[in-house]
């Protein structure tokens, strides 16, 4: 379906004029003029105009925006010279403007959306640090959380602890698969908690899985790794179990040998 453009701006000034969510296809050209300039060439796209009047265009490729604008003051028009339906977004600081000049318009209409709610994220890594600070023992026995979201001079640790000898623990949760640059953040806390506490300090990571050469990085700056199970659900996350998984190099070189069949 195709829309007279008197009739397309009739809606889109309706919609503009309200708080509700606002999409326009059609054949476009779009300019913006601000801290710096740009154009593109006419095409098919869509226009998304939210209730806060952010203004965003969409070409059937990738999940960004091509160009967009936040908070603009909005309006519409009909260029009789262009023979173009017009819709500006104007900001006045910075100065800024987005013009899309639609020449056919295939969909326009507007929508009551939910407003403004806070997402509650299950399974985040806070919320797992946060599970594990209520007993670590789970971890390992007669291990004890001091404390949680620890700032270093370089990065911030996750949980700092201490375990059944009094020595300091830092454990690094994970909630995805451990990578090489875990470990090495992991290892750069360890050694300046060392210097800091000036004892030797152990590290742990907590995540679901490890990869092979993330766990040979691991044994060999004599990091500990176990096994984070948890589950995600409404309205939170549970860890199901903890196992605990620090197999060195060194122990599976003394592993003996299963016998051969004479």
């Amino acid at each position: 379906m195709t829309f007279h453009l008197a009739e397309a701006k009739d809606k889109i000034n309706a919609s503009l004029n309200s708080d509700k969510m606002l999409i326009v296809i059609g054949e476009c050209f779009v300019q913006y003029q601000g801290r710096a300039g740009s154009k593109l060439p006419k095409g098919k796209r869509m226009l998304l105009v939210k209730g806060d009047k952010s203004f965003a265009i969409h070409q059937n490729t990738k999940l960004r925006p091509i160009n967009y604008m936040m908070n603009a003051s909005a309006s519409v028009e009909l260029n009789s010279e262009k023979k173009a339906l017009v819709i500006s977004a104007v900001k006045r600081k910075p100065k800024e403007k987005l013009d899309v000049f639609f020449y056919s318009v295939d969909f326009v209409e507007s929508f009551e959306i939910e407003g403004e709610k806070e997402i509650r994220l299950f399974g985040s890594e806070r919320e797992l640090s946060d599970l594990l600070m209520e007993d670590l023992s789970v971890l390992e026995k007669g291990m004890t959380a001091l404390k949680k979201e620890v700032p270093l001079r370089k990065g911030v640790i996750d949980i700092f602890a201490e375990d059944k000898d009094k020595n300091p623990v830092v454990i690094e949760v994970k909630r995805r698969k451990a990578d090489l640059n875990s470990v090495r953040q992991l290892h750069s806390y360890m050694q300046q908690v060392e210097l800091l506490k000036g004892k030797k300090t152990r590290g742990i990571i907590c995540a679901p899985d490890i990869g092979k050469p993330t766990r040979e990085l691991l044994e060999k700056y004599g990091l500990e790794y176990c096994k984070l199970d948890y589950e995600i659900s409404n309205p939170h996350a549970e860890i199901k179990g903890l196992q605990k998984k620090q197999s060195t190099l060194f122990e599976q070189f003394l592993k003996p040998k299963p016998a051969k069949n004479k």
